[in-house]
């Protein structure tokens, strides 16, 4: 059974800056490419960065591409998401999980308030 593990979250002014954690366990982390995904209040939960196994390669979505930048520490089963210049748009519920489907069951997620 595989748990995740987010957290890292709160309430912040914008222009401010957050890194939120993603703890896996239950399985090896570092044979599986990960990703961040968040979901706004009524709307769809939609990708925000993903990083491959050796964390080598990474790509973000466009909304955040030169403000957040997705990491992890295979050893400590942790992947990570440094989130700078927040803006009010920002605000969601962050969650992780595998990049590549089927994902895993998803985690309760850590909330990421930005007010402007």
């Amino acid at each position: 059974q595989v748990q995740l593990v987010e957290s890292g979250g709160g309430l912040v002014q914008s222009g401010a800056s957050l890194r939120l954690s993603c703890v896996t366990s239950g399985r090896t982390m570092s044979l599986y490419a990960m990703g961040w995904f968040r979901q706004a209040p009524g709307k769809e939960r939609e990708f925000v960065a993903a990083i491959s196994r050796s964390g080598g390669s990474t790509g973000s979505a466009d909304s955040v591409k030169g403000r957040f930048t997705i990491s992890r520490d295979n050893a400590k089963n942790t992947v990570y998401l440094q989130m700078n210049s927040l803006k009010a748009e920002d605000t969601a519920v962050y969650y992780c999980n595998k990049w590549f489907a089927p994902v895993w069951a998803w985690g309760q997620g850590t909330q990421v308030t930005v007010s402007s």
